[in-house]
C-alpha cells in the first residue's frame, strides 16, 4: 500500500456496503403495520429468498460482531425455535399465497446448536408455507467445535446443500486471543463428515487483523486451510469497535495489526489463493473457477446482500428471527434486536419489526451504482443513471469524495465510466462511499477501509 494512500484512506470507518442505506439509518417509522402492507403489495410472481438468524452461541468469540447471546440450556433454544416457527407462519400468512424461494440461509449465532429434530421442523414448516424450489441453495453457518453427526444427518435429510465453517485462523496464539480455540483436525472432522453427507458446497470464512496476528500465520492459516480444499473462502477484516461490541473489550488493541500491517496480510492471503487457483470476487470473496459465484462474477451478474456476496438475484429477502433484516421493493426492515422483545411481539400475533427504511428514488439509485462499485470495482454511471431518469453529470457533481481518490490515482474517469484503478482495489469501499449520501463521518460504528 503506498504510504499516502494509507495515511489519507486507511484510517477512515466506512459500511461494507452489504445494503444501502446502511443499517445505522433504519428508523422506528417503519413498524409492523408498514412491513404488512410491504408483504401484501409484493407482485404476483415474485420469489424470495429466506434469511433465518438464530442469536445463540455455547461460549462468546471476542472479535464477534454479530447479535448474538451465550446459552447453556437447550429449553431456550427449542422455545426460539417455536418462534421463528410462527414468525414464518404469520409472514407467509401476510403475504396471501405460497411464493416460490430459491435460497435460504442460517444465520448466527451458531444455527447448528438447535437440536437436529428441530432443525428439521423448521425446515419443513418452510417447505410448507413457501414453495422451496428443488433447485434452492440452502446454507447453514457451522461452529466446528459444537457440530454433531446427528445434526449433519438433518441438515442433509432436509435439503442442506451449502455450508459455511468458521475457521478464523489456526494460529494458536491469535485463536486463545480472540477466545476460539478451534483445532485444525477438528475442522478436517467436520468437512469430512459434511462431504460423506453430500453436503458438497463448503465456504471458509477467514480473517485478517486480529490479535498476534501477522502475515506469516495468515499464510499458515490458508496452507491448512487448502489442503481441505472448499469451494469459496470469505476474508474479513477484523472490525472492532468495543463501543459497539463491549465483549471487544476483551481483545487488547496493543497487539492488533495497524492499517498497513491489516494491508499486508489481506494482500497475502489474497495472493496465496489466487495462486492456488482462487478467483478473487469483489473486495474479500474467494472461488473455484466454475463455481457459481466465479461464474456470477465473470457475467457480472453478482449481487451484494447481507451475507455480502451472493448469486441471489432475487428482490425480496425476508428476513426471520431476532435482529434479522429483510429487504423488499419498498425498503428494509429489522426485526427487534432484543430476544424477549421479539418472541413477545410473535406470541401477540403481530410482525415484529423494530425499525426500517423506505427507499426513495435516489436511494435506489446509489444502491445500484455502490452495488456494481463493490462488485465489480467500476460503474457505467451513464447507463445505472439512464436507467433511473437520472442524470450521470449531476450524481457526479453530488460525489465531492471522489475528486481526491481520482487525483489521487485510486479511480479512473473515463467520460461517464468510473473504474477502481487495480492496484487500489483495497480501497474499494472508499470509492462506493463517495456516492453515499447518508454517511456520517463523525460516527465511527463501522470498520476500518483497510
Amino acid at each position: 500500500m503506498r504510504a499516502d494512500l494509507a495515511a489519507s484512506y486507511g484510517e477512515e470507518r466506512l459500511p461494507r456496503y452489504t445494503s444501502y442505506p446502511t443499517a445505522p439509518h433504519f428508523s422506528s417509522a417503519i413498524g409492523p403495520d408498514t412491513y404488512a402492507r410491504w408483504l401484501a403489495e409484493l407482485p404476483a410472481g415474485a420469489g424470495a429468498s429466506l434469511y433465518l438468524h438464530v442469536p445463540f452461541c455455547r461460549e462468546m468469540c471476542w472479535y464477534c460482531g454479530c447479535h448474538t447471546q451465550i446459552v447453556r440450556r437447550d429449553e431456550l433454544v427449542a422455545g426460539y425455535q417455536r418462534t421463528l416457527r410462527d414468525e414464518i407462519a404469520q409472514v407467509a400468512e401476510t403475504i396471501g399465497r405460497r411464493i416460490k424461494v430459491e435460497h435460504i440461509h442460517f444465520g448466527g449465532g451458531t444455527p447448528t446448536i438447535m437440536q437436529p429434530e428441530a432443525f428439521a421442523e423448521l425446515m419443513a414448516t418452510m417447505r410448507q408455507k413457501f414453495f422451496v424450489l428443488p433447485s434452492a441453495e440452502i446454507a447453514v453457518e457451522i461452529d466446528p467445535r459444537t457440530l454433531t453427526a446427528e445434526m449433519v444427518d438433518a441438515m442433509r435429510l432436509s435439503g442442506v446443500n451449502r455450508a459455511s465453517l468458521g475457521v478464523q485462523s489456526f494460529d494458536p496464539v491469535v485463536q486463545r486471543a480472540i477466545n476460539r480455540v478451534q483445532s485444525f483436525e477438528q475442522t478436517a472432522s467436520v468437512v469430512d463428515m459434511l462431504r460423506r453427507a453430500g453436503i458438497a458446497g463448503l465456504n471458509f470464512d477467514l480473517i485478517y487483523g486480529l490479535p498476534h496476528q501477522a502475515v506469516a500465520s495468515c499464510l499458515d492459516t490458508v496452507r491448512r486451510s487448502l489442503t481441505l480444499s472448499p469451494d469459496r473462502f470469505s476474508v474479513f477484516g477484523y472490525a472492532h469497535v468495543p463501543s459497539f461490541k463491549r465483549h471487544q473489550q476483551m481483545i487488547n488493541e496493543a497487539v492488533l495489526p495497524d492499517g498497513l500491517a491489516r494491508h499486508d496480510q489481506a494482500c497475502a492471503i489474497a495472493n496465496a489463493l489466487k495462486e492456488a487457483g482462487y478467483v478473487q470476487i469483489g473486495l474479500d470473496h474467494f472461488a473455484r473457477p466454475g463455481d457459481s459465484m466465479a461464474v456470477a462474477f465473470e457475467e457480472r451478474t453478482l449481487r451484494r446482500n447481507f451475507q455480502g456476496y451472493t448469486t441471489d438475484k432475487s428482490e425480496v429477502l425476508l428476513g426471520f428471527g431476532a435482529s434479522a433484516i429483510g429487504h423488499l421493493p419498498q425498503g428494509y426492515v429489522q426485526n427487534e434486536v432484543q430476544i424477549g422483545a421479539y418472541a413477545q411481539s410473535i406470541a401477540a400475533g403481530r410482525l415484529a419489526t423494530a425499525k426500517g427504511y423506505g427507499l426513495t428514488d435516489d436511494d435506489r439509485l446509489r444502491a445500484d451504482i455502490i452495488e456494481r462499485i463493490m462488485c465489480e470495482f467500476s460503474a457505467d454511471l451513464g447507463d445505472i443513471c439512464a436507467r433511473h431518469g437520472a442524470e450521470a453529470g449531476a450524481m457526479l457533481d453530488s460525489a465531492s469524495r471522489l475528486k481526491p481518490l481520482i487525483s489521487d490515482g485510486v479511480v479512473r474517469l473515463d467520460g461517464n465510466r468510473l473504474a477502481v484503478a487495480k492496484d487500489s482495489r483495497f480501497l474499494v469501499r472508499s470509492v462506493a462511499a463517495a456516492f453515499d449520501a447518508h454517511l456520517n463521518p463523525a460516527k465511527q460504528l463501522h470498520s476500518r477501509a483497510v
